[in-house]
């Protein structure tokens, strides 16, 4: 295909408004003149003849680099590929038209070879809405992602070119989220104390009457309470960009990562801390708790099973209490994997929420499917559970839904998973205990299994963790007789000689006791001889 570089003037005629040409008499000065080139390209479609054309070069020498790079470009296709002819064709009569820079050219063989646009340039916004459609996870899952991007991504670095993005962005974006948490805790401050004020303000007399609606109008204008981003949603944000990019990376959009390199605060997570007595004293004062993840001792769980006792759901809570099971776990439990000759069951699936409706879906990850052993008494709590299902079976007649679950409504459909906890923080306020979450029952399973001595490894596959470490570091939560016991166990392996005095001095109180015990009885002994000796009167 033809092409060349040509000198043009673009001087005009004031008169007639034409341009001179080589008419122009400074066409011969100096730098005077501008170099154009122009490219044939291959034909449209259509047939209709199509070219590149560009001016403005300083020299000749600089418009033949320009000509030599179209050139290279239409160079990456094969002669014997039409199709990446038309591509490379398509992208530069649209870089002429709209007067962009060239691509490069190892670029734009790169995205030739992975059969990706070469016209225009993806946004960060762009991939991540084609990301998320190609997402095929449950919907709650997928729901995370969407907020990730809506609320943060998009605002922040949404207009930026993805193969452009930096960690210098990512750094700026968090910092901006870090700013905003402070105004937002500010605003709330502000708010807060005017509906204090409010609150104090009395409602009879004209002038308060006028005074509460003038602070009314006040707090209607002040921005609404609002939740600040946390160190967890910080994390997760992170952690969706970064998801999105490696798939970037794997369709070979972009080589770098940014995501994988950001520094942000780490997440500290709750500690779980057992309820104490003193711990519960402390609560019983002030009402607040030590720990957002509470667990109970094993007499407090006891407790709560016994209060618990005539309660419908009563197999779930010893089941959760036991043998750790999650929420969803225990809501979509079938009795098809449920065999109480065995004394297990299989955990196969869980029922979830996508906002408040409620789906089936398979286990999180591949350890969520588990085999589960169960204990004599959580065996028996099931079979009398199983028993009162088919009475209720029979009493519901026709209108009975056959769902095969075992943990059901009366009627037999589905326990939607947000009312069971609902039900379950009910039973333990009624019950006068102090508060846990339902998944801290999950907690307390863990403990109780590791405090009886389980071997980790075994607790961690009954929970259904990928990692002994997860166990470890988040359900470990050390009780206060095991403490004692360990405690003890760990003083006597260090010989101390204070320790030896002392036990010294307690043998010796204790043959000193010992001996006046048995003189007292000697004494004893011979009084009463005495007394039988004496003669009667």
């Amino acid at each position: 295909m033809k092409g060349s570089t040509y000198r043009r003037c673009s001087c005009r005629d004031p008169k007639t408004g034409k341009e001179l040409g080589t008419s122009c008499p400074k066409r011969n000065g100096k730098n005077h003149c501008t170099y154009s080139i122009r490219q044939e390209l291959s034909p449209r479609t259509d047939g209709s003849r199509r070219s590149f054309a560009r001016g403005g070069y300083d020299s000749r020498k600089a418009a033949q680099a320009g000509l030599d790079h179209v050139r290279a470009l239409l160079g990456l296709a094969e002669f014997d590929d039409p199709e990446g002819t038309e591509l490379i064709s398509a992208m530069l009569a649209e870089v002429s038209s709209e007067k962009t820079p060239l691509p490069d050219v190892e670029e734009t063989r790169r995205r030739l070879n992975a059969g990706q646009d070469l016209v225009g340039s993806l946004t960060v916004s762009e991939w991540l809405d084609r990301w998320l459609a190609g997402k095929r996870i449950r919907k709650s899952g997928v729901s995370r992602y969407e907020t990730d991007v809506r609320v943060h991504l998009k605002p922040h670095i949404g207009d930026r070119r993805l193969d452009r993005l930096r960690v210098s962005h990512l750094s700026e974006m968090f910092t901006a989220i870090t700013d905003a948490n402070a105004e937002i805790l500010e605003q709330n401050a502000q708010r807060r104390a005017a509906v204090e004020e409010l609150a104090s303000v009395p409602w009879k007399g004209l002038g308060n009457r006028a005074r509460r609606k003038a602070m009314k109008t006040a707090i209607d204008a002040m921005p609404p309470f609002r939740r600040i981003t946390g160190p967890s949603t910080r994390q997760h944000v992170k952690a969706t960009l970064r998801a999105a990019l490696n798939e970037a990376i794997g369709q070979q959009i972009i080589t770098f990562n940014p995501a994988a390199h950001v520094e942000i605060d780490p997440v500290r997570k709750p500690k779980a801390l057992v309820w104490t007595d003193e711990r519960v004293a402390r609560w019983q004062q002030t009402g607040e708790k030590p720990s957002s993840v509470m667990v109970w001792t094993p007499e407090q769980t006891g407790a709560f099973l016994d209060f618990v006792a005539a309660d419908r759901l009563y197999a779930m809570w010893h089941l959760i209490a036991f043998r750790g099971l999650r929420r969803g776990e225990a809501c979509g439990q079938p009795w098809s994997e449920t065999n109480l000759d065995r004394h297990s069951l299989t955990v196969t699936g869980q029922l979830v929420q996508d906002g408040w409706d409620v789906e089936a879906s398979e286990p999180k990850t591949d350890s969520g499917f588990r085999v589960v052993a169960l204990d004599d008494d959580t065996v028996s709590v099931l079979e009398r559970h199983r028993k009162q299902q088919e009475a209720d079976r029979e009493a519901w007649g026709p209108a009975w839904v056959d769902t095969g679950l075992v943990f059901t409504q009366e009627d037999g459909s589905w326990l939607h998973p947000g009312k069971v906890t609902d039900l379950f923080e009910r039973l333990v306020a009624a019950s006068g205990l102090p508060p846990i979450r339902l998944h801290d029952l999950r907690h307390g399973a863990a403990t109780l299994m590791l405090a009886a001595g389980i071997d980790v490894k075994i607790v961690s596959d009954t929970l259904g963790h990928s990692d002994t470490r997860i166990t470890r570091d988040i359900y470990q939560s050390v009780l206060p007789h095991v403490g004692k016991s360990s405690a003890e166990a760990t003083a006597k392996l260090v010989p101390l000689q204070r320790k030896s005095e002392a036990e010294k001095a307690a043998r010796k109180a204790a043959k000193a006791a010992q001996k006046a015990m048995e003189k007292a009885k000697a004494q004893a002994k011979a009084k009463k001889n005495r007394a039988r000796k004496k003669p009667k009167k």
